[in-house]
């Protein structure tokens, strides 16, 4: 039970990826493709119906964490509390400008709030980015599970250049989906810069992927299976490339979500059987079984939370299904 609790987290951070990844990555690269107001106006109404939606795994994640592994849940906000405080104001000023942007028609009054979502969208994903490789690095944790380090701790080169990573693959998945839902000159501009972000993506990834590798020491520590979804993952980021030159945009869409999915789930395989790996070889990490309540307790969060996911995912569906279809300038 607590390794299916482990994989529930996974799978439900994988979807918020996925679903809130794009939403992010429009926001990284509309100042690029969008020159004109209503270009800017077309590319937020490409997520209008589904970003708010869309932030809801992050909260679900955040209470099924809560709820299955209480302890990880107290530690990982010992650590990540300043970090979490920037990252909740940052979703707030992400969804003040889109909601606030229409309600005067001044020039300056768009671009100010369109600088405001740039920006907020960009450091979240760096910040999400940061603390993805500060799990995969490890995290100073005494006996007793409590943070000992500093936020400047958690902004090392390793965890800022995952960082760096993660700006670029979801302005990628991003721009796969203005491709996917715009009609008109932005989606036009966003394929002609598809290639250079690809190739950013790819130098990124090998660097990450080189310095990983170096913090696990060997290759033989790597597990088969994480093996096979980094295989996995490289396949996808050149279906993308091909899907792309095709002009195959629904294709390219999917490529690009299984290139971060199976990334994500390569970097779970990696650190399981923890949540919160300690730093330098350390005993003190929390994992799956230290950090879980009783298993009456386990059993019965399980079962709530696989409801409430079933609901969620039926809710996504049918706003998807409503909603599907290309938007025009």
């Amino acid at each position: 039970m607590n390794a299916a609790g482990f994989w529930l987290l996974a799978f439900m951070l994988t979807l918020y990826v996925l679903l809130d990844g794009y939403d992010l990555g429009i926001a990284i690269i509309t100042p690029f493709v969008a020159r004109t107001e209503e270009e800017r106006l077309a590319s937020i109404r490409c997520i209008g119906p589904f970003w708010n939606g869309n932030e809801v795994w992050l909260i679900a994640t955040g209470a099924v964490l809560f709820a299955l592994f209480p302890q990880a849940y107290a530690s990982a906000f010992s650590g990540f509390y300043l970090a979490f405080m920037v990252v909740l104001w940052l979703l707030m000023v992400r969804g003040i400008a889109i909601e606030l942007r229409e309600h005067f028609p001044s020039r300056i009054w768009h671009d100010f709030w369109d600088a405001c979502f740039f920006l907020a969208s960009a450091l979240l994903v760096l910040l999400f980015g940061v603390t993805l490789g500060n799990l995969l690095r490890g995290l100073p944790l005494d006996a007793s599970g409590f943070f000992l380090g500093t936020f400047a701790f958690l902004l090392n080169p390793y965890a800022l250049l995952v960082g760096v990573f993660a700006i670029a693959a979801l302005a990628l998945h991003g721009t796969a989906f203005l491709m996917l839902r715009l009609n008109g000159a932005p989606s036009d501009r966003a394929r002609t810069a598809f290639s250079r972000l690809w190739n950013a993506v790819l130098a990124a990834y090998i660097i990450v992927t080189a310095w990983t590798l170096f913090l696990h020491d060997s290759i033989g520590e790597i597990r088969p299976f994480v093996i096979a979804m980094v295989t996995l993952s490289v396949a996808s980021l050149f279906a993308i490339r091909v899907a792309c030159t095709q002009k195959r945009e629904l294709l390219t869409f999917l490529a690009s979500a299984a290139f971060l999915a199976t990334l994500l789930v390569a970097t779970a395989g990696t650190i399981f059987p923890y949540l919160l790996p300690a730093y330098a070889n350390s005993l003190n990490g929390i994992s799956i079984y230290s950090a879980a309540p009783s298993s009456l307790s386990l059993i019965t969060a399980l079962v709530f939370t696989a409801v409430g996911l079933i609901l969620l995912i039926a809710y996504s569906t049918i706003v998807w299904r409503r909603l599907a279809g290309k938007i025009q300038l």
